[in-house]
């Protein structure tokens, strides 16, 4: 009994690790070890509108509401305190150092994460990445390549325009509905917000999100089995192991960057 747990347990392991190999050698052969940036740029930019303007939406919607919620909450709880007037430092702060970045991830793992595994897979159960090989196209630098690049273009980009509307549905709530005073809340922002510092490490995480979230969608649709459950089990899967990828390193990422 117990040598058959530890023979499961290491059977798992090693496949574990197999995994993890191809999916290195799928991003080592797609971008360090063939880029071909001038021959694919219609692709890139073809796959920044799929990927990031597509996107948008969700994006920007979610930063709205979350900021306005980010100011009600906020207010109530300050004027407990006597300290409306410090609205916009929370808000700001919240945004830039954790919701903007992790919440704009996790967005788009949900949109264009799971478009892109469900697209890759498709390619793989239609045979059509097998034809590329046979025409002599490598279909990493020809279908995984462009992908990847724009989803580590446009998620930088999203998360930027998801801190700017969520700060500005901030300022909606407290400054036009519960009547803070506009200058407070805006002074008390810059007075708080190191903006070269907090807003470069606002766009660090995003690019480590970008790299993991795009990378594990493109792997699973590449190494998806090709029927149609099992592009569903690997669109699953993208969206859950991008979703605690993204949590797990934000801890990571907020340790050495405020661990001090």
């Amino acid at each position: 009994m117990l040598l058959n747990a530890l023979a499961a347990l290491g059977h798992r392991g090693i496949k574990t690790l197999r995994t993890f190999g191809r999916a290195g050698l799928m991003l080592f052969n797609a971008v360090i070890g063939k880029p071909e940036f001038r021959k694919h740029a219609p692709l890139l930019v073809r796959q920044l509108y799929n990927v990031g303007v597509l996107s948008m939406l969700i994006i920007i919607v979610s930063g709205v509401f979350i900021g306005m919620v980010l100011g009600l909450q906020g207010y109530l709880v300050l004027t407990t305190y006597s300290a409306e007037t410090s609205l916009g430092m929370l808000v700001a702060l919240s945004l830039l150092r954790e919701l903007g970045p992790v919440v704009a991830a996790l967005l788009f793992a949900g949109r264009a994460g799971s478009a892109l595994t469900a697209e890759i897979g498709l390619m793989r159960a239609t045979e059509q990445l097998s034809s590329m090989e046979m025409m002599a196209v490598d279909p990493l630098r020809r279908v995984i390549s462009p992908r990847l690049w724009a989803g580590v273009i446009s998620l930088p980009l999203l998360t930027i325009i998801f801190v700017a509307v969520g700060i500005w549905g901030g300022s909606l709530v407290g400054v036009s509905w519960k009547g803070i005073d506009a200058g407070f809340f805006w002074s008390a922002m810059q007075d708080a917000v190191d903006w070269r510092l907090d807003l470069v490490n606002c766009l660090i995480k995003s690019v480590v999100f970008a790299i993991t979230v795009t990378w594990i969608a493109l792997f699973n649709g590449y190494d998806a089995i090709p029927t149609s459950a099992g592009i569903s089990r690997a669109t699953t899967r993208t969206v859950v192991h991008s979703s605690l990828a993204v949590l797990g390193l934000d801890f990571v990422l907020t340790a050495l960057m405020f661990g001090n």
